[in-house]
């Protein structure tokens, strides 16, 4: 499996910076871009790259493009990165797959070249000053292609994934999204409403006090980006919706 030479990371918040991070250590040629050019400059400070201020000075940049912003926004920024020709090959780390792909189609891209992907890893701190180049080491990562993508395409984001430490797994966004459903955004939203009842003034102090690890572990994901998961939620909310249904129906009986 031939690794990526050169890489252009749009979006260094925790998961693209870590991926660039990851890239790095294994002498991967990696270029930075984010909508907050002080995000980007801080990530190519910790080491992660060197900034590219406008894509459309980077025809021909990179190998493979990837795009770490929230699923709203992949489509969009997807067309305009093709449009400026940064890549060979372009892939996203959004945590639904539907909507982005749906997006991209609206949009015209060129689905031969995308590969939709979502590596299952994370943590409850954000931006670039949380990532970690070791934050993808056995974990999943999800490949989501479409009928159009070209198997080069598919190739090529496997041997990304695999440079970053993870396991890559094939599946469809439908698939992934209803089973992401279950393993991620529910268990999620379960966290951030055991944490809202917490909250209260009519809650105690004392009552915090005899709280243990146990309260933390379950309460620990709750201190997410709560804008980025809005939006993930938003764009999942069919299959979340049925899974908190099943819970709600479990804890009743």
């Amino acid at each position: 499996m031939i690794l990526p030479k050169r890489v252009l990371v749009q979006g260094t918040g925790l998961i693209g910076t870590s991926v660039a991070l990851a890239l790095r250590d294994k002498g991967t040629e990696v270029w930075l871009s984010d909508a907050d050019p002080a995000t980007a400059r801080l990530a190519a400070d910790l080491g992660a790259g060197t900034v590219i201020p406008d894509l459309r000075d980077a025809k021909g940049i990179a190998d493979i493009a990837l795009l770490a912003m929230p699923p709203a926004v992949v489509g969009r920024q997807l067309a305009h990165a093709q449009d400026c020709a940064v890549a060979d090959v372009y892939t996203d780390v959004a945590s639904v797959k539907v909507l982005p792909a749906r997006h991209a189609r609206e949009l015209g891209c060129d689905l031969e070249t995308y590969v939709p992907a979502h590596p299952l890893a994370g943590r409850e701190r954000h931006g670039p000053a949380a990532a970690q180049a070791d934050l993808f080491l056995g974990r999943t990562w999800a490949l989501c292609p479409l009928p159009e993508t070209a198997p080069d395409a598919v190739a090529a984001v496997t041997a990304l994934a695999v440079a970053c430490g993870a396991d890559p797994v094939v599946t469809d966004p439908e698939t992934h999204d209803r089973w992401v459903a279950l393993v991620s955004h529910a268990p999620h939203l379960v966290a951030v409403a055991m944490a809202a009842r917490l909250a209260p003034s009519s809650v105690p102090a004392d009552a915090l006090k005899l709280a243990g690890q146990g309260l933390r572990d379950v309460t620990r994901i709750a201190a997410g980006d709560s804008s980025l998961w809005t939006q993930i939620l938003a764009a999942n909310a069919g299959p979340v919706a049925e899974v908190v249904a099943e819970v709600a129906e479990d804890l009743a009986t």
